[in-house]
């Protein structure tokens, strides 16, 4: 696998480097945010946020808005806003440091993991119910006729709960299918998925909380994957 990591600090950076490549990886250090933005797409980004040109949060912003890289933020920051910013803005995972490599290691086959299996899925366009119409083969969503600007995540979410229309879904359920069982983060991050999706969605009738088991979404329909032979 390619691998962009954009780290400042070469004390962190070069063993960093060595480990991935001891296992396997193609790796490329950058140490600033414009470095990251121009170089050639790699297949994942581990991103600092402390840099010296651009903020952190802005690169995955960036990043993001030009392609569906999974993007793991590497940071020392801790509190709550600050994860459930990196979350918002299109990052897959959002590690504290310090922390273990082979931690690492296993979030970055988790999330890897997660892109072959929603890029595998094969749907076809739901019937327009409500006016919402999800569509996992070109990975689009559109409200009205519409196309809805969703990170890959929310998409993922939004697919998952439309596979069985009206059915609620529980927490544990959704952790599991869309950020993997091996999920290491707080539920948190579902709720903030929630509550951005409700957002793009025009409201918060569009997703229901069932108080005490999970999430059920109203007004969409798709139909379930093709069976591979």
């Amino acid at each position: 696998m390619r691998i962009l990591l954009v780290e400042d600090d070469d004390h962190v950076a070069d063993p960093l480097v060595t480990g991935l490549t001891r296992h396997g990886h193609v790796v490329r250090h950058v140490a600033t945010g414009g470095e990251a933005l121009r170089a050639e797409p790699p297949d994942l980004v581990l991103l600092d946020l402390g840099l010296p040109d651009l903020d952190g949060y802005e690169v995955c912003r960036r990043l993001r808005a030009a392609s569906d890289v999974p993007i793991i933020v590497l940071t020392a920051r801790a509190e709550e806003i600050d994860r459930v910013l990196g979350l918002r803005i299109g990052a897959d995972d959002y590690v504290i440091k310090p922390y273990g490599f082979r931690e690492l290691l296993a979030r970055i086959d988790a999330v890897t993991r997660r892109v072959r299996t929603a890029g595998s899925d094969e749907t076809t366009a739901g019937e327009p119910v409500a006016g919402l119409v999800i569509d996992a083969r070109t990975r689009r969503a559109t409200l009205d006729g519409v196309e809805l600007a969703l990170t890959r995540k929310e998409f993922e979410l939004l697919l998952f709960l439309s596979h069985d229309r009206g059915a609620v879904r529980t927490r544990e359920e959704i952790i599991d299918a869309v950020w993997d069982e091996n999920w290491f983060g707080s539920t948190r991050t579902l709720d903030v998925h929630i509550g951005s999706l409700r957002a793009k969605l025009g409201g918060a009738d569009r997703i229901e909380t069932v108080r005490g088991v999970g999430f059920r979404l109203t007004g969409a329909e798709s139909t379930p994957p093709v069976e591979r032979g």
